[in-house]
């Protein structure tokens, strides 16, 4: 790759960071087999007590790419994979890309419609996922072309003692499938692939298409993004050489989720394609998170600003040794100076030597591509750009570049750039452009601005977006669910403060006429609601309005109403504050 006529400093000063990488140009299951040939016996994952080696983990992806191949996947088809952090989800991963296919990642908790779309979105021809999950894949797959449904269950990859345990508890919640389902169990699919005597494999190469993630793009609606094998095996060399203290061996608490980009990019195709091993954790809670930490003695953690405050008030964590941690990550949304300072304190009362570090990116390229160096931080700075990755501040929406220290729109260039928008060429334009130094520009959306020694600053988004315990909800969208209902006339859905979850999600709702601004009403929206939208977007509150306040071109004034919420917040906060002083 050529060096950019671009204004960036590129002072690092990172000692043995590199400002240039080579990257592997095969697919990402050949560097996750290339780890394997080289650490054989080293643990790849644990799951909930059971450790699983690398030899044994490729010899379980192989044989789930032959059972793929018997059921007539062929290169590029699409499989949806809708499952929590498991060892079933690994192994379809890598092994839809050993047979050439495409792997299209999606929230499990997705609500029906949701599923409905990424599966007709992505022209999905197979779906995995979990016993608990599939009635709601039942639910639409009649409106959509996938051929098979390959239900898998936590309980199958458990040691014998767990799984007793596992049944009695939250087993005996999920609703049986029934015997004339038509569904393939995961033991009889994995029984498949014995049958199998044909070649499987389908050389790929670096720029193949590999993985959909979904993000909301430049309009704020739900859109696939292509990515390819280039993208996740350069973003796992990035992060190692951002990460020089990294060994073969070292553990990472994987509980951030494989349709996250940080999730599956980081905390798992990173990890096992470097030899790393990964803590999987399939539901995550704060709880969950602590716990694993303290018993894996975990080296690398992940996570968002709202974890990392619950985790300064649980109980559990009171004289906890963290003295193991090699590196903690914040992304997802802005990590304030102040829970920084706290959280940093918390590390160094727990034995750690290490601080929180900010990082930045977007799902346009994979995930992260910034980061704060281990020894340099700078306030409110989301860090340096890793090797190869570029950044140009500019005036939004044009390629006029600014000067250092002025706020402009974040433009992302390097290796981990996606390949397009699936379906939508118009937003593939507009979110990537060539510009006159060579470069494929990600637009992102995002406000910042550069300094001089090339630490970047994050100061907001000018796309409207409500981050909720780091997901990305896009109002646009939730209000275009809530307008369908017959009961409403027209709705405004904004982000709301919220202690633990940083925003949660408001929907200010004018009637129809004649219908009735009461509790029951309130209840048959919601209800409505919950078959269209996920349970992590949902409105947690529904307030009647007789009118929304409108702009001067006729649209709802979403500003004016975040305003008044803002000032009816603080002048509850106050109150508060008051009647405690009295």
């Amino acid at each position: 790759m050529s060096t950019p006529e671009v204004k960036t400093p590129w002072i690092r000063n990172l000692g043995d960071v590199p400002a240039h990488l080579e990257y592997f140009r095969g697919s990402m299951f050949d560097m996750v087999k290339q780890a394997a040939d080289k650490h054989p016996d080293y643990i790849a994952f644990d799951f909930m007590g059971r450790s699983t080696s690398y030899l044994r983990m490729v010899q379980n992806i192989e044989l789930c790419a032959r059972s793929l191949k018997t059921l007539g996947v062929r290169e590029g088809d699409k499989i949806t994979i809708a499952m929590p952090n498991c060892p079933q989800a690994i192994y379809m991963f890598y092994a839809v890309n050993l047979v050439g296919g495409i792997c299209n990642m999606i929230h499990p908790l997705s609500a029906e419609k949701e599923i409905e779309f990424y599966l007709n979105e992505s022209e999905s021809y197979s779906v995995i996922t979990l016993d608990q999950f599939y009635g709601k894949f039942e639910a639409v797959r009649q409106n959509t072309k996938v051929v098979n449904i390959i239900i898998a269950s936590v309980k199958d990859e458990l040691s014998r003692p767990v799984r007793a345990g596992y049944m009695v508890t939250e087993g005996r919640k999920i609703q049986k499938i029934p015997d004339s389902a038509p569904v393939i169990r995961w033991n009889d699919f994995i029984k498949l692939g014995r049958a199998c005597s044909w070649n499987y494999k389908v050389e790929r190469s670096a720029d193949d298409d590999a993985v959909i993630l979904y993000s909301g793009g430049t309009t704020g609606t739900t859109k696939g993004i292509m990515l390819t094998n280039l993208n996740f095996n350069a973003l796992s060399e990035q992060v190692v050489a951002a990460n020089p203290m990294f060994r073969p061996g070292d553990k990472m608490l994987s509980a951030m989720p494989l349709f996250h980009g940080f999730g599956l990019g980081v905390c798992i195709h990173t990890m096992l394609s470097q030899g790393g091993r990964c803590v999987l954790v399939p539901r995550f809670t704060a709880k969950t998170y602590a716990k694993q930490i303290v018993k894996y003695r975990c080296n690398f953690i992940a996570g968002v600003p709202t974890l990392y405050e619950a985790l300064l008030r649980l109980p559990s964590m009171d004289g906890a040794d963290l003295s193991s941690l090699k590196g903690v990550f914040s992304g997802g949304d802005s990590l304030s100076v102040e829970l920084k300072k706290k959280f940093d304190k918390f590390l160094y009362d727990h034995k750690s030597a290490v601080q929180i570090r900010e990082g930045y990116g977007t799902t346009e390229c994979v995930t992260a591509s910034c980061l704060t160096p281990p020894h340099m931080s700078r306030e409110g700075s989301i860090g340096l750009p890793f090797p190869d990755m570029y950044y140009k501040i500019v005036k939004p929406g044009t390629d006029e570049e600014l000067p250092y220290g002025e706020e402009g729109e974040i433009l992302l260039a390097g290796p981990t750039v996606m390949k397009c928008s699936v379906n939508h060429p118009e937003e593939t334009a507009r979110t990537l452009r060539r510009h006159a130094d060579g470069l494929t520009w990600v637009y992102t959306g995002d406000l910042g601005y550069m300094d001089s020694d090339g630490f970047i600053y994050f100061r907001g988004r000018s796309k409207r977006m409500i981050i909720s315990s780091g997901y990305n909800i896009y109002p646009g969208q939730l209000e275009n669910i809530i307008d369908a209902n017959e009961l409403v006339h027209m709705s405004c859905v904004i982000g709301v403060p919220d202690p633990y979850r940083m925003q949660k999600v408001k929907a200010f709702v004018m009637l129809n006429a004649g219908v009735p601004a009461n509790e029951e009403t309130k209840k048959a929206i919601l209800s409505y609601c919950s078959k269209h939208i996920a349970k992590y977007a949902m409105p947690s509150d529904i307030e009647f309005r007789d009118s929304l306040p409108t702009t001067l071109v006729g649209k709802v004034a979403y500003r004016v109403l975040e305003e008044e919420e803002a000032a009816a917040s603080g002048a509850a906060a106050e109150a508060q504050e008051d009647g405690g002083t009295k």
